[in-house]
């Protein structure tokens, strides 16, 4: 199938069920579907499939159009739920009953069951023997008269289905893949299959691009789309993510919904990057793209045929580089939930910034980021003794550390270059390389071994808690001193 076949008025859908979270498989559905319609104009509908009311909730489909709108999907339709599209669905059954191209089943489930139990202890897969297919009018109307419970069964033709798959490419169903399955429930509630087909139909889906495990549906769907007189969409099925066990992707492995990414601190954008990168290839080495980069390159014939492994460290690499390099406007909002969750809400906001900046280079993700300037806004460190141990062994350490206190309380200007050359030029009088009092300077300020480059670290924090925090630090390492026999 090459990319002049999908020209046209292309519209594609996105159709979770409210069960649960937003997973990531479901999210990655999502940004093809986006990026397709994107690409070629046209439109995505957003379609809530919860005809299943015993499993859907309310409050998964709100969560559900969240997230899609936190990760940068976007829909042109909807969200249009299928539960209020039952009574079209049933005029479809129905229409397909006045055409003989349905039937009522009167078997009862114990009836069924010991068929399955019979198939499976011949090591057969069970299918329906179309043992209601053949009853004639007159018997129909003789059990509907006695009130006999039925469901409505699709009259499956005895040919083998074939058609063009976007990404696996030609797929052939044999008849014996397929038997005559349900349409309508006994309590008269449509599945999946009718309500599908039905509502792509009418909203004129052109192209279904979902993922691997609906792949045995099609061929159900084909025949109904056959039936029903309808254009047949486009098919494209997605290879499922798995995660580093080589297994499907599951909880087991770490965070899986859309929703715990964020939590975690992911930005939007590194996830929506990283997700379409998780099946499609650009056509070259880049990685870091933006939505309106990928719009431009997306084609379906890049879509990768095998699944996806879901690595979590190219995941965190991806996001710090969005971290470093989107501007400071377009993360703030992202950032502020976890700023508040480190009580910095109410920090002073330049200050806040100024750290902000410094210190994302450094950070993985959000709520790594947050954590990392909480000690430019405390009165107080506390010091970890482990890591001050061999500060505490150099007995000269606290005088050097209290000349370094007064040359900087005496410089005019509190910046990076002269706060970088008063301690060299001190280290020097000591006779002693600018680390010896780079690493329990680092310490002082922030109570710990890594960071940004420490001048930079020095101006942020300010004279005054400058010195506040070496004479904090002085008389720590008095405290923890080793004692002489």
């Amino acid at each position: 199938m090459t990319e002049t076949a999908l020209q046209g008025p292309i519209r594609v859908r996105f159709a979770p069920s409210p069960t649960g979270f937003l997973h990531v498989g479901g999210a990655r559905t999502a940004i093809y579907n986006d990026l397709l319609r994107a690409h070629l104009g046209g439109e995505l509908i957003l379609r809530i499939e919860d005809t299943d009311r015993a499993r859907s909730d309310e409050a998964m489909t709100r969560q559900i159009q969240e997230a899609l709108e936190w990760v940068g999907c976007h829909w042109d339709e909807g969200p249009a739920l299928q539960s209020a599209r039952v009574e079209r669905h049933r005029e479809r059954a129905a229409e397909l009953l006045a055409r003989d191209l349905a039937y009522r089943c009167f078997c009862t489930s114990e009836e069924l069951d010991a068929q399955r139990r019979a198939a499976e202890k011949a090591g057969e897969r069970f299918r329906y023997p179309g043992t209601c297919s053949t009853l004639s009018a007159a018997e129909v109307e003789e059990r509907l008269a006695a009130g006999t419970p039925f469901v409505v069964r699709f009259r499956m033709a005895q040919d083998n289905i074939r058609f063009h798959d976007l990404v696996r490419g030609d797929v052939d169903f044999p008849p014996d893949a397929l038997d005559d399955f349900i349409l309508l429930r006994s309590d008269g509630s449509p599945t999946y299959h009718l309500s599908v087909v039905s509502d792509d139909i009418d909203m004129r889906v052109s192209h279904i691009i979902r993922g691997d495990d609906h792949l045995s549906n099609t061929p159900k769907h084909i025949a109904l789309f056959e039936a029903l007189e309808a254009p047949l969409p486009t098919f494209g099925h997605l290879p499922l993510i798995l995660g580093p066990d080589k297994k499907r992707l599951s909880k087991r492995t770490g965070a899986t919904s859309v929703e715990e990414f964020r939590d975690q601190g992911i930005l939007p954008q590194a996830l929506y990057n990283f997700l379409a990168l998780l099946g499609w290839s650009p056509g070259d080495a880049r990685e870091i793209l933006s939505r309106d980069e990928m719009t431009e390159l997306f084609t379906v014939e890049r879509l990768n045929t095998s699944a996806a492994v879901f690595d979590r460290d190219k995941l965190a690499w991806m996001n710090a580089q969005y971290l470093f390099n989107l501007p400071l406007e377009e993360i703030w909002p992202h950032l502020e939930p976890f700023l508040a969750a480190n009580g910095l809400a109410d920090a002073d906001p330049d200050r806040l910034e100024a750290a902000v900046t410094l210190h994302r280079l450094r950070a993985h993700n959000l709520a790594e980021l947050a954590e990392s300037i909480g000690h430019y806004f405390v009165d107080r460190l506390d010091y970890d003794p482990a890591l001050c141990a061999k500060f505490a062994a150099k007995a000269e350490l606290p005088e050097r550390l209290a000349a370094l206190r007064d040359r900087y309380d005496a410089l005019d200007d509190f910046a990076i270059d002269p706060l970088d050359q008063a301690l060299r030029a001190l280290c020097e009088e000591f006779g002693e390389k600018a680390g010896y009092l780079i690493h329990p300077l680092r310490m002082a300020l922030s109570a710990s071994k890594k960071g940004p480059p420490v001048f930079d670290l020095v101006a942020l924090v300010g004279r005054p808690a400058t010195r506040q925090r070496l004479d904090h630090f002085i008389a720590y390492l008095a405290e923890i001193a080793p004692t002489s026999e």
